[in-house]
Parts: structure tokens; C-alpha cells; sequence
């Protein structure tokens, strides 16, 4: 119940953002006799075509955050929907190459907003016990914030915490359950 109330609360969000980045565009007559300063403002304008652009994606990516409350971390956490969580094998926790390339656009994002903490969860299937799944969650979680800091990211930035198979993503007992609850996820810690 809680998860259908969720996905519908994420879908309202998206629509929201959606239908908010629909802007008019705004139409400008040229003056004719302004030909001559055009090439001095051509520069100026793309500075500042430039400097919209990072607005406008700043904008969308604090509307992808959502706040919620999560045990064990003071504070608020913004759990965003444009930092994609990684997966790993099963008993495994280096990096796959089709993680790797989402590690660089999370680390992209992320450059963006130099004065933003995050905390990197490590996540586990059920099987193995509790205790080897605790460990295994924090190897997964430090090794993606090693590659996120090999990638220019400050490790100052990132904390780690594992919560093994406590909190999964799908509550399933199949393989493709399993599959979606090996991961790192990545929360936006705020101050």
C-alpha cells in the first residue's frame, strides 16, 4: 500500500516537473539599425544562454528531490530521482562497466553542486546472514564512493552506511528481486 501511494506521489512529481519546464517562449523583434552592436552581443548572449541553461537544470534537479526521514541519520534526507543507484553481482561489490558509466553521470550531477553532502547506501539480497551481508553492503557502498572520488569527487562530500538486507527495494524471493536489491543507493544528506 504504501509503495502504490509512493509510486503515485513519484508520478504527480514527474508530471509536475514536466509540465513546469513547458515554458512559453518569449519573441523579440530585431531592430534593424542594431546590426552593428549585434556581434558584441552575440557573446554576451551566449554567456548568458549559458548561464540560463545551468539555472534552469539546477532548478529541475532540486525538483527531484524529495524529503523523507530515514532512521539513523539526523536531519532530512533529499533522496533524489536523478542519482541512479548501482547494482552488483551476486557476492560481489566491484564495479561493473554498465555501472561505471553510472557512477560518471551521477559524478557529473554531482560536480554541480560542490557544497552538497551525500551518503552512499550499500544494499543486499536476503540470502547469506546478517552480519556477512552488513559487511558486504559497506563494501559495495565504500567501493562506489572510490570510484566516485577517483572520478574528482571530495570524499569529504560522501558517507557510507550498510544496511544490508534490511532494507530492500523489491520484498520479492526471486532472482529478479535479488538482482534489484544488490545496490548502492544514494541519498543527498541536508544541512
Amino acid at each position: 500500500m504504501i509503495r502504490k501511494g509512493l509510486s503515485i506521489f513519484v508520478i504527480i512529481l514527474c508530471l509536475g516537473v514536466i509540465l513546469s519546464g513547458c515554458t512559453q517562449k518569449t519573441v523579440v523583434k530585431e531592430d534593424p539599425s542594431a546590426k552593428g552592436t549585434e556581434l558584441s552581443q552575440a557573446g554576451k548572449d551566449a554567456k548568458e544562454a549559458e548561464r540560463i541553461r545551468e539555472e534552469e537544470a539546477k532548478k529541475e534537479f532540486e525538483k527531484s528531490l524529495v524529503a523523507k526521514k530515514t532512521p539513523g541519520i539526523e536531519g532530512t534526507v533529499l533522496e533524489s530521482r536523478m542519482l541512479k543507484d548501482i547494482h552488483f553481482d551476486f557476492d560481489k561489490y566491484n564495479i561493473q562497466p554498465r555501472e561505471a558509466e553510472t557512477l560518471k553521470e551521477n559524478s557529473a550531477l554531482l560536480k554541480r553542486y560542490p557544497g552538497m553532502k551525500f551518503q552512499i547506501e550499500g544494499h543486499c539480497d536476503e540470502r547469506g546472514t546478517g552480519e556477512y551481508n552488513l559487511a558486504l553492503g559497506e563494501r559495495r557502498a565504500n567501493s562506489a564512493k572510490k570510484y566516485l572520488v577517483s572520478l574528482g569527487i571530495e570524499p569529504g562530500r560522501i558517507s557510507t552506511i550498510s544496511y544490508g538486507e534490511e532494507r530492500p527495494f523489491d520484498q520479492g524471493h526471486s532472482e529478479d528481486a535479488w538482482t534489484k536489491n544488490r545496490r548502492a543507493h544514494f541519498v543527498i544528506l541536508k544541512k
